[in-house]
């Protein structure tokens, strides 16, 4: 019963946002209550929901001030002299200006937040596609691909669950990924390169100073307020940034610690009139609830179907359809089976819930840990696209699209780093083919 319940609730649920019937955040909200009043949960619903909320609570917190943070540094001009650089870079050429994304976003991908991907990478390039007419979708796509190839490094995230679940060196794992990695990146690359042929094809020429026959500036295009716009203080914000990034990447404070406390100081700095304040909160305001509430929606969705193991029916039956002679492929098998399962189920149940049974059940046919490790990094290439993941819903929101158009628009493209990432390590020899004991 809780299996089927599952699988049906997460195949209403994406059918109803697909379809734009719901929007997210209604679907996130009561297609997990209807199906758990089905389930015959009744008043146990209650606590199931407060937990999840809980659990994503400082994703929520930590999201709200980052966007306060960057939207006050994008109103100050900071980011100006990166979208002066890359339209420079990339003149009128829809192709350069795609592929350029790409490359930014993964650039800003370093530091492992996929938060502060997308807003950096949508504040410098966002303006930019909406001037030229451009399609936001192909900017969501790329950007999203950039973050997921990059969401594997050592301190983004699923790596060091994979690591701690299977009691492994982080060496041994992400080492023999650097090779798959840079080929999984030439491919995404391709595809930014084959989406901006598309987007030239639809657009035609455009001139670096304005749309095709205009003569807009730079500073239009870029969509810059003159009034709000802070360039004496582009260094005292630039190194604030710095030192953020720095806090960031050294794990010194909380993450939710770091933006609120950076907002502050931003706001103080820049807008030092109480009424300034006021204004730079109600603006972004807008950018805020949105988000913030999916977050909390998700909240729910998690909450129910943790509470109601629905996760954990869904793990059980996968597993148990893997039949007896793929017992020497587990390595491949893992691989495959983490797209849906991190796509369907959080990081964290996967890694710690699921990853370990299939290691045991790998090593019996000669196939490592640290193998097995990497072939669950392969799902990451699609992780970002679930409704599950708190970033996407700030992406969607940033770039004005529909979650469900950006999944239907993304999916393949997705799927396609996927196996070839998992082509590569098979190639590469960084995961095996057939175990050794088979």
């Amino acid at each position: 019963m809780p299996t089927a319940l599952a699988y049906t609730m997460i195949v209403v649920f994406m059918a109803l946002i697909m379809t734009k019937r719901l929007s997210a955040m209604v679907a996130l909200i009561l297609v997990p209550i209807v199906f758990g009043l089905i389930g015959g949960f009744g008043m146990g619903l209650g606590p199931m929901m407060l937990d999840g909320i809980k659990k994503l609570a400082p994703t929520g917190v930590m999201l709200m001030f980052a966007i306060l943070y960057f939207g006050i540094m994008i109103d100050a001009g900071l980011f100006d002299p990166v979208v002066k650089l890359v339209l420079r870079l990339v003149g009128g050429s829809p192709t350069k200006i795609v592929v350029g994304t790409f490359m930014l976003a993964a650039g800003v991908s370093l530091d492992g937040d996929g938060s502060t991907t997308y807003m950096i990478t949508c504040a410098a390039m966002l303006p930019l596609y909406q001037r030229l007419g451009m399609n936001r979708l192909v900017l969501a796509c790329v950007v999203m691909m950039a973050g997921q190839l990059m969401n594997i490094l050592p301190w983004g995230g699923p790596t060091a669950r994979a690591v701690s679940a299977l009691g492994v060196e982080m060496g041994q794992v992400f080492v023999p990924m650097i090779a798959p990695m840079v080929v999984t990146g030439a491919w995404c690359t391709f595809v930014a390169f084959i989406l901006g042929r598309r987007e030239a094809r639809r657009l035609g020429a455009i001139r670096l100073d304005g749309t095709r026959g205009g003569s807009q500036s730079i500073a239009e295009v870029t969509g810059g307020d003159p009034t709000l716009a802070r360039p004496r203080l582009l260094w005292v914000n630039a190194l604030l940034t710095l030192a953020l990034m720095v806090l960031l990447v050294m794990d010194v404070f909380p993450l939710q610690v770091l933006f609120m406390v950076a907002s502050a100081i931003a706001l103080m700095i820049n807008y030092p009139q109480l009424q300034q304040q006021k204004e730079r909160l109600e603006a972004h305001a807008v950018n805020i609830v949105p988000v913030v509430s999916l977050i909390f929606a998700a909240g729910i969705f998690v909450g129910i179907l943790s509470g109601t193991k629905m996760v954990d029916a869904i793990a059980t039956s996968v597993i148990a359809m893997v039949p007896d002679w793929m017992g020497p492929y587990m390595a491949v098998v893992t691989a495959v089976l983490s797209i849906p399962f991190t796509f369907f189920i959080s990081n964290d149940a996967f890694y710690f819930g699921i990853l370990p049974i299939l290691a045991k059940t790998a090593a019996v046919y000669g196939i490592g840990a640290a193998e097995i490790a990497r072939a669950s990094l392969v799902g990451q290439q699609v992780h970002l696209l679930s409704p599950l993941v708190a970033s996407t819903y700030l992406l969607v929101g940033l770039v004005k699209v529909e979650f469900g158009d950006h999944q239907r628009f993304t999916l393949l493209w997705a799927l396609s780093a996927a196996f070839v990432m998992l082509a590569a390590m098979l190639v590469l020899g960084v995961i095996p083919l057939v175990g050794s004991a088979a």
